[in-house]
């Protein structure tokens, strides 16, 4: 059995899907809070992914993937149990240090929720009292509450129309769980920016040690091409070696944000790039190739098909 061959996958929505991948050596050496970077192919584009979960005895990493861009639809697409990734480098990143606090809270929103897994899972492991905040759009897309009851001695479940749980934002959950416990030490939020400043925001007046997860633009992940830079205070720190986990409280989110729509423009261009190329040889056939090819055939005419995707719901 090769390394990084596909042991098992699991659709969790039309868009997010899970990939437990063989390798037994980054599972031996991996830690919460880690992340690995990815290529499909030879030809591949090189993506982050934040470790979900590991399992040692196995010899596999786990990986929650939302299909959101060119490259996250092509794995959706391609990878299947008994195929390989082309390549994985890692574990890379600071391990997220296991403290001594005694009541945490970890919060996870939408994609978020399988990154702080494995954190809720080091927290109870060292003796604290977890108590942990998901947030869903809708029932339909939650995901892995079997698991985090197993690790959990707490868990608020939110979702934005209040098909399960409570009614309201994972910062609802936060803010009931700081109104049953005075003595929370710390809390850990994984999920988009607005998401996790918006929970610096609601423990800043209680100074709560609130650390949260970065997830910016990433090329090399060796610190080299400072992509990954974030302001962290008064100083500049790069999320691949310094990171990803910084001080909510002082992390700059509307840096963050601004830096993270930078290549917007050129992320579309690929996926509709994409997006042609798979209409085009799944739904044309042979016959319309050769017909473009050969200029037979007007190429505008070709594209008007309807993108399967383009309506689909994430988690």
């Amino acid at each position: 059995m090769a390394d990084l061959e596909i042991l098992s996958r699991e659709d969790f929505s039309e868009v997010t899907y899970l990939l437990e991948v063989r390798h037994p050596l980054m599972a031996k050496a991996a830690r919460p809070g880690q992340f690995v970077i990815v290529m499909l192919h030879d030809h591949g584009e090189r993506i982050p992914l934040t470790i979900a979960d590991f399992d040692r005895e196995r010899g596999s990493i786990t990986l929650v993937i939302q299909a959101v861009g060119k490259t996250t639809r092509e794995m959706q697409q391609q990878c299947k149990v008994g195929t390989s990734l082309f390549a994985m480098v890692g574990p890379m990143g600071i391990p997220s240090p296991t403290t001594k606090a005694k009541k945490v809270v970890c919060v996870g929103g939408g994609l978020g929720v399988a990154p702080i897994y494995p954190q809720a899972k080091g927290f109870k492991q060292s003796g604290a009292y977890v108590i942990a905040v998901l947030g869903f759009r809708t029932r339909a897309l939650v995901f892995w509450e079997k698991k985090f009851r197993e690790v959990c001695d707490e868990l608020i479940l939110c979702t934005n129309d209040g098909s399960v749980g409570i009614k309201g934002l994972v910062t609802d959950g936060v803010q009931q769980a700081l109104a049953r416990h005075a003595d929370i030490d710390e809390v850990v939020a994984i999920g988009p920016p607005v998401m996790m400043r918006a929970c610096a925001d609601a423990t800043r007046a209680r100074k709560i040690k609130t650390i949260v997860s970065v997830n910016p633009i990433m090329v090399d992940g060796t610190g080299m091409c400072g992509g990954c830079r974030v302001k962290v205070g008064e100083q500049v720190k790069f999320a691949c070696v310094d990171g990803p986990d910084f001080d909510g409280h002082l992390v700059d989110f509307d840096d963050l944000m601004s830096r993270l729509r930078r290549y917007t423009s050129v992320e579309k261009a690929a996926e509709e790039r994409w997006t042609a190329s798979c209409r085009m040889s799944q739904q044309l056939g042979p016959s319309a190739l050769d017909a473009l090819t050969s200029g037979k055939a007007p190429q505008s005419e070709l594209l008007e098909l309807p993108d399967p995707f383009s309506e689909t719901l994430g988690g």
